[in-house]
């Protein structure tokens, strides 16, 4: 089993460490460990998680619908309404 050994580490966050450590009845190496494994689990888990352009280019020509392509924008435009709040400026 591997050694590590902390250099440099502030005394406030060593002290901190501490009184959590003590709050979860673990000592100081186990509660570094147990935050060490808790940090990896959650990045592992959210390197599985897919990026927003994967998303979207898993989701591109997904919608199959009996519309053409035409059709679906005559019927966009046709709702648009306009407005003549802004006529005058703000």
């Amino acid at each position: 089993m591997a050694n590590l050994q902390i250099k440099g580490m502030d005394d406030d966050i060593y002290a901190e460490l501490g009184k959590v450590a003590a709050a979860e009845n673990r000592s100081i190496s186990q509660q570094v460990l147990f935050l060490i494994k808790g940090h990896l689990a959650r990045h592992e888990s959210i390197q599985r998680v897919p990026t927003p352009a994967e998303t979207l280019l898993n989701l591109s020509g997904s919608w199959e619908g009996e519309e053409s392509v035409a059709d679906v924008m005559v019927g966009i435009r046709n709702m648009r309404k306009s407005s003549t709040k802004l006529k005058k400026g703000f």
